[in-house]
């Protein structure tokens, strides 16, 4: 598979990295080099962080949130709400295209995983008890995120149509 992308710039471990087109690890350990520990260990190991404690499951600035490992917009401010998980929630992807879905049978009972479309990046899970419009809640892990502050690349006007109070 070919990942094509244009530049975009990442932080991890307090240093900017800038990726250009083609430029995704290609083995584990390039993803260690690139990403914190506990990145790597939830984006690429499919982990999950604890409840409460990532850096987005209560933040409520405006903006996007993209792939911590390659950039992608995968959701916006305004499709995210309280769902009192602990986790980020979103009722919705930016783009129908951003995330992709597997099977996870990896506990007891069988969940649907979304992971990055671009890069295959653990995300964490969608479940359909969320609100309207789309009824889904896509609970996601802070450590797989980055977030951009300011308006989303796509429009996001669906957002007023939530019942839930927004996060």
């Amino acid at each position: 598979m070919e990942v094509k992308f244009n530049f975009t710039i990442l932080a991890p471990r307090g240093r900017f990295t800038l990726m250009k087109e083609h430029e995704l690890p290609q083995n584990e350990e390039d993803w260690k080099e690139r990403l914190t520990r506990e990145q790597y260990e939830v984006a690429r190991e499919k982990g999950t962080e604890r409840a409460f404690t990532g850096k987005y499951w209560d933040h409520k600035e405006e903006g996007s949130y993209q792939c911590v490992c390659c950039g992608n917009l995968l959701f916006a401010s305004s499709h995210k709400y309280d769902s009192g998980s602990g986790w980020p929630s979103f009722w919705q992807a930016a783009d129908e295209k951003a995330v992709r879905t597997e099977e996870d049978r990896k506990l007891l009972v069988t969940r649907t995983e979304i992971l990055c479309s671009q890069c295959d990046a653990h995300l964490g899970h969608v479940f359909e008890d969320g609100p309207n419009p789309t009824g889904l809640r896509y609970c996601v892990n802070s450590a797989s995120l980055n977030f951009k502050k300011g308006a989303t690349e796509k429009s996001a006007d669906e957002g007023s149509d939530c019942d839930w109070n927004q996060g």
